[in-house]
């Protein structure tokens, strides 16, 4: 298992200048790594969409790699979201999947199959150009210059658990973030 703040570190450091949206449980890692706080695109209260949102952004800003950080409750909430992404076809999402089997935000409910299915799995069968599973942050760190450098759609599904020290959660508004952001892109 790799810590959930490690891999966020890790994501962080070979960002480079990508716009970044993250949801739930994800969020609360990113918030206290992210260097580029501005190209950052926080989803409040709509979990699960977060793979659609990362999707438009993709689709309207072709020439910046976007990086979308999800959970793997959320994503099954919107389990679709897979084949539309892959029909699409943005070679500049890297969808990134923190799977620690529960619903950690809303208080660590089993998620329904928790170790039973593969996201990775069913993200390469929809149609995703690569995939990518680690469940230890050696082999994350040593390969994600070339999770990154892969023609998208990637996925990728991290295998992750919560430090003792979990960072809190800040509900802020999706519509003021997205004002925030589409005013740096054009800046």
């Amino acid at each position: 298992m790799i810590s959930s703040l490690d891999a966020a570190r890790a994501i962080s450091e070979v960002r480079g200048d990508a716009l970044v949206v993250s949801t739930m449980t994800p969020s609360r890692y990113w918030d206290t790594v992210s260097k580029n706080k501005e190209r950052d695109l926080p989803i409040f209260g709509a979990m699960g969409k977060a793979s659609s949102v990362g999707l438009g952004l993709a689709l309207a800003q072709p020439d910046k790699k976007v990086l979308v950080l999800d959970g793997d409750g959320g994503l099954l909430m919107n389990l679709g979201a897979l084949v539309t992404t892959a029909g699409m076809a943005p070679e500049n999402l890297v969808h990134f999947v923190f799977e620690d089997g529960v619903y950690f935000t809303t208080g660590s409910q089993p998620i329904p199959g928790a170790g039973v299915f593969n996201l990775a799995g069913m993200a390469r069968e929809a149609g995703f150009k690569a995939t990518f599973e680690f469940d230890n942050l050696e082999d994350l760190v040593t390969q994600l210059p070339e999770v990154m450098s892969a023609t998208g759609p990637v996925f990728v599904s991290l295998k992750v658990n919560h430090d003792n020290e979990v960072p809190d959660f800040y509900m802020g508004n999706t519509g003021q973030a997205m004002r925030d952001l589409m005013a740096h892109l054009e800046a």
